[in-house]
């Protein structure tokens, strides 16, 4: 008995260990990044800690522009992808319609595509609706994504049928159904598509490079990739601008953590 327990021991320390030395590894990198963020070197040649940094790589990248551009992209392709793939994904998950699976095939097959490949396609009809260099731009190539429909229609099919027949015995219609009673049930899978697409938008800079040029139309991403090419010497400065960058998308996991883990937790578990 006690060998039994003292194996256990054994390897719940060593579990243990594993899972803080990987830890380690991960946040190894986001540590240097922060500390050489704060580091200035002084007139001697010893390095300091202050916010200086923080202050010229603000005032230089123009990021309350760039932070009010990237969040009206994001927040308004979310909103498109929310919308869309709550639609589609209740209609795969519950209506019988002829080619419904042919028809989830074909979203599917969307996640294989890579944008790159669209890109000129997009450019073109952007260009003939005289809407690059524009917001709509950046949000509309983006409007609808596969992986959104498959995620909603996963969780839906979690969700017990007997939910809607009694809404429908009470008399709510499809309507209704969907938007008292299903999306208040899937706010997990939500959150999880929300998190997806704010920080995939967030982070995206192929979109922002190639559909505009206009400076008033940078985004954080933007601004980045131009620091990268100014201060490459100016380590601390890069950085600083790094971490400004990253500031918004890691309060927001942190706030949808729960929500998140339990979307991924549940989706495609089917009653």
């Amino acid at each position: 008995m006690k060998t039994a327990i003292e194996r256990e021991k054994i390897l719940v320390g060593l579990s243990w260990g594993l899972l803080l030395m990987g830890a380690g590894v991960v946040l190894l990198p986001l540590l240097v990044v922060l500390l050489t963020s704060f580091s200035t070197p002084n007139a001697v040649g010893e390095t300091q800690f202050s916010v200086a940094n923080y202050q010229q790589a603000w005032h230089r990248g123009n990021f309350l522009l760039a932070f009010a551009n990237s969040t009206l992209v994001a927040l308004g392709v979310t909103a498109f992808q929310v919308i869309t793939s709550a639609l589609a994904g209740y209609a795969l998950a519950r209506l019988q319609f002829p080619g419904r699976q042919t028809l989830l095939l074909l979203v599917l097959a969307t996640l294989v595509i890579p944008f790159q490949l669209l890109v000129i396609p997009i450019f073109l009809v952007l260009k003939w609706g005289h809407l690059l260099n524009t917001y709509w731009a950046l949000i509309l190539p983006t409007a609808v994504n596969g992986f959104g429909i498959f995620l909603l229609r996963q969780y839906f099919l979690t969700i017990p049928v007997e939910l809607e027949e009694s809404a429908a015995l009470d008399g709510a219609n499809r309507w209704q159904i969907l938007w008292q009673i299903m999306l208040p049930l899937a706010q997990p899978a939500l959150v999880t598509l929300f998190l997806f697409t704010f920080i995939g938008e967030w982070n995206d800079l192929f979109k922002p490079l190639v559909f505009t040029t206009k400076p008033q139309l940078k985004t954080v991403q933007l601004v980045l990739a131009e620091f990268q090419e100014q201060f490459t010497s100016s380590w601390q400065l890069l950085m600083a601008a790094v971490v400004i960058s990253s500031i918004p998308v890691i309060v927001l996991f942190l706030i949808g953590q729960k929500q998140f883990i339990r979307g991924i937790a549940t989706t495609g578990i089917k009653n």
